[in-house]
């Protein structure tokens, strides 16, 4: 068998092993989606209180909500404002009110209030439903806003792999990529809050967080690419885009997906939870991931001044020609 056939055949193997790993990281979490230790309230009487967590248990399984009693309405309520719930149930003498917060997550208030549904249908008397926390007027199911999360992880892939093609120097692919984090984050969260109208809350915060989830991708690629070369792209690059962006849980909520806690430590789910709290929730719940974000983003630095010279680059070249010179003056 000639080389040129054994190339072929290697490349066309390696890009179906691609594209199927591919298919199977984005298309499996999907078709896993249910609550796994989904954080929910429930308010109200003790023995109403018990009732409802045998009922849920019953229905949905006995690990699929984590259930924390509060005293009235008004507890309930901050537990969803302070994103320690994605939603509750408060037990009245009108019955049983369910409190949802679609800002959190459009696809948990959905199933809660699909729950209210099936629980009027079998007392005969339906709940009310309150958003307490509604999504953006523009974007109701939160739609766009899920959308954006694939965008911000290509930014990122593409300042990191690109500076790291077109530029010789790390230095130089350093500051290009805070620059374009800097302009990837006004110009994306001015298209998604300013013409779409998908984020609310302070426009610099949202960019910000947006900029901040640029360098956690770039840089990591940069400081890679400087300690081991080229493969350094390649290996951040499909670990954030195959294993951080599907188990995001930006789509529908971490506690929804497989392993969801994994992609809370990775670049698209930390970007995500920290731009949903400044944009819905007054910056709620948004300290954790922005530690996640900084420390990749800090690793991704800190590699790039590690003392290393990559075999062949500018800077080798520069301190060659100068070992050269000086040995042309001794002699």
């Amino acid at each position: 068998m000639s080389q040129s056939v054994k190339a072929v055949i290697g490349v066309s193997l390696g890009l179906v092993t691609l594209l199927t790993l591919l298919i199977s990281a984005f298309a499996w979490p999907t078709s896993e989606l249910e609550p796994r230790s989904l954080p929910l309230v429930v308010a109200g009487p003790e023995a109403a209180v018990t009732q409802i967590e045998t009922q849920l248990a019953a229905n949905a399984g006995e690990d699929a909500f984590e259930i924390t009693a509060v005293e009235d309405r008004d507890q309930a309520v901050e537990a969803i404002e302070d994103r320690e719930a994605y939603g509750a149930i408060v037990v009245g003498p009108q019955g049983p009110e369910f409190l949802v917060a679609s800002a959190a997550s459009a696809n948990v208030a959905q199933q809660l209030t699909q729950m209210a549904t099936a629980m009027g249908a079998e007392t005969g008397t339906q709940p009310q439903v309150t958003d307490v926390v509604a999504s953006a007027e523009d974007d109701p199911r939160g739609v766009v806003f899920g959308a954006s999360a694939l965008p911000l992880v290509i930014g990122g892939i593409m300042a990191g792999a690109i500076t790291s093609l077109v530029l010789t120097r790390t230095r130089d692919r350093v500051a290009a990529a805070f620059l374009i984090a800097i302009g990837g984050g006004l110009a994306m969260t001015g298209v998604v809050q300013s013409w779409l109208g998908a984020l609310e809350g302070s426009y610099l915060a949202n960019a910000g967080v947006v900029a901040l989830g640029i360098l956690a991708v770039a840089l990591p690629i940069i400081g890679l690419r400087h300690l081991i070369g080229p493969a350094g792209v390649g290996i951040v690059a499909l670990l954030v885009l195959l294993v951080g962006n599907p188990l995001s849980g930006i789509t529908s909520a971490p506690e929804m997906v497989p392993f969801g806690w994994l992609g809370q430590l990775m670049p698209p789910g930390a970007a995500g939870s920290a731009l949903r709290g400044f944009s819905f929730f007054d910056g709620a719940g948004t300290t954790v991931p922005l530690i996640v974000l900084a420390c990749w983003a800090g690793f991704g630095l800190l590699l790039t001044v590690l003392p290393h010279r990559e075999k062949g680059s500018a800077e080798d070249a520069e301190a060659g020609r100068t070992e050269r010179d000086l040995d042309a003056v001794a002699r």
